[in-house]
């Protein structure tokens, strides 16, 4: 089991209509997972969005999966509540012919972390993803910001959901995407309920299985710190990307090439 370290840091939020204000504090610590020969590749991948999208935006991603020979499959979690989110990726996971590599993006990353522990899940992939510990949240995560912390243009909570103000989305989430691209991203949003913010993580699977992580320098909703202090305390292998939140989006190439190097780093069960 890996270490701990409480180094905080901070994503802020701005969602005060009904007494929100949430900051993301990250705290973390860990060692390096080393990685098994690639003649043990694996072949099938889960794919998870986070909040605010569906899984249509993995859709580059899946593609360059695809046509190397990957059976991919791409959850559309509801973002209701962690538990709802959580059943229903371990529904797509039952469902694969074999070992699996799970990856989340965003709040995916909280899905992963407790999907992660099915016993066919053999890696664990983050892509701009929280990571958080035993007993933690989204919600139990909010602190005091640091000066200077990006504030997400988080509108105020509408029944339970929340939702990025439009106008403000494609700087904040989609920097790197096609106008066009982060237009439609910023129209066609899920909405986010506070309830999947509450879900508390039972045991991170991080803690006994392998992680990779893909770290966006150019974040302006994860800050790349908190994205690295997190990928720290996983003991994850880390490449750093100069890209937007929506990095699964603008760069499929370099996404996909890390999900690969996972499947090759683990030993088939």
């Amino acid at each position: 089991m890996k270490g701990s370290l409480n180094v905080r840091n901070y994503f802020r939020t701005a969602a005060t209509h009904c007494g929100i204000l949430s900051i993301f504090v990250l705290g973390f610590g860990g060692s390096v997972v080393a990685q098994t020969g690639p003649s043990a590749a694996v072949k099938n991948v889960v794919l998870v969005h986070g909040g605010f999208v569906d899984g249509s935006g993995w859709e580059g991603v899946y593609k360059i999966l695809k046509k190397d020979g990957y059976t991919v499959a791409v959850v559309q979690n509801p973002t209701i509540s962690l538990g709802d989110d959580v059943a229903v990726t371990k529904r797509t996971i039952a469902n694969q012919n074999g070992p699996v590599i799970l990856v989340g993006h965003s709040y995916g990353g909280a899905v992963i972390t407790e999907a992660g522990n099915d016993p066919k899940v053999v890696g664990l992939v983050y892509v701009a993803a929280f990571a958080p510990d035993k007993g933690e949240s989204v919600s139990t995560l909010i602190a005091n910001p640091p000066p200077g912390a990006p504030q997400p243009p988080i509108l105020p909570p509408q029944d339970g959901y929340l939702f990025l103000d439009k106008a403000k989305f494609p700087a904040s989430f989609a920097g790197d995407v096609k106008p066009d691209a982060a237009a439609f991203m910023a129209d066609s949003q899920v909405p986010w309920g506070v309830e999947a913010l509450n879900g508390k993580i039972s045991e991170p699977a991080w803690k006994t299985k392998p992680s990779w992580y893909l770290l966006t320098t150019e974040d302006k909703m994860i800050p790349p710190d908190a994205q690295r202090m997190m990928s720290k305390r996983t003991g994850a292998t880390v490449i750093e990307v100069k890209g937007s939140h929506a990095v699964y989006v603008s760069q499929p190439k370099a996404v996909a090439a890390l999900i690969e190097k996972a499947a090759q780093g683990v030993a088939r069960k």
